[in-house]
């Protein structure tokens, strides 16, 4: 299962439209997915709301995306303390493809190498395609929507990527001796 993180708390981010996008690309390709926000989820350490979180979102994916945004050089502390508050082994071997965005020009290439370095100590395989989304604020209409094709293509070309990174299991038939 891939499970889309959308990286912030704020409700009615940019990372938020850009995270249903990568949804709905998914969806258009036949990848299911699930996305997770942050905005209301209460992180307290041990509280039954993040315990359930942790339970029906985290433990059962084998994939995540996370849409990282800019917050002072880095990314957001809520997405650290999601995971710092959660079980290890929730993210042990498994696979993560990053995106930042920022409406600067850089689209968050530090907060992604902090977030791959935590995750990689987390024993999380990082896919080496990372997206930077710089300008994110004109890239999107009123919707929500990317209107920018070479944003478009580059989110494309970075899903493709990672569902072919991802393992196929073929069912063969059992052979009796």
């Amino acid at each position: 299962m891939i499970t889309i993180i959308c990286g912030t708390n704020r409700t009615g981010s940019n990372t938020r439209q850009v995270a249903q996008e990568y949804q709905q690309m998914l969806n258009e390709k036949g990848v299911d997915s699930v996305l997770a926000s942050l905005e209301s989820l209460d992180l307290a350490l041990g509280k039954a709301a993040f315990l359930k979180f942790e339970q029906e979102i985290l433990m059962p994916a084998s994939h995540f995306i996370i849409i990282v945004p800019e917050y002072n050089g880095s990314f957001p502390g809520i997405l650290k303390m999601m995971i710092d508050n959660s079980n290890p082994v929730s993210w042990h071997h498994k696979k993560a493809l990053l995106t930042g965005v920022a409406t600067g020009r850089a689209g968050n290439l530090r907060g992604m190498d902090h977030l791959a370095d935590i995750l990689n100590y987390l024993k999380v395989t990082v896919h080496p395609n990372r997206l930077p989304i710089s300008r994110v604020d004109t890239l999107l209409d009123a919707d929500g929507k990317f209107i920018d094709a070479g944003s478009i293509r580059a989110i494309n070309n970075q899903l493709s990527e990672f569902i072919q990174w991802m393992p196929t299991v073929d069912i063969l038939p059992l052979k009796i001796i």
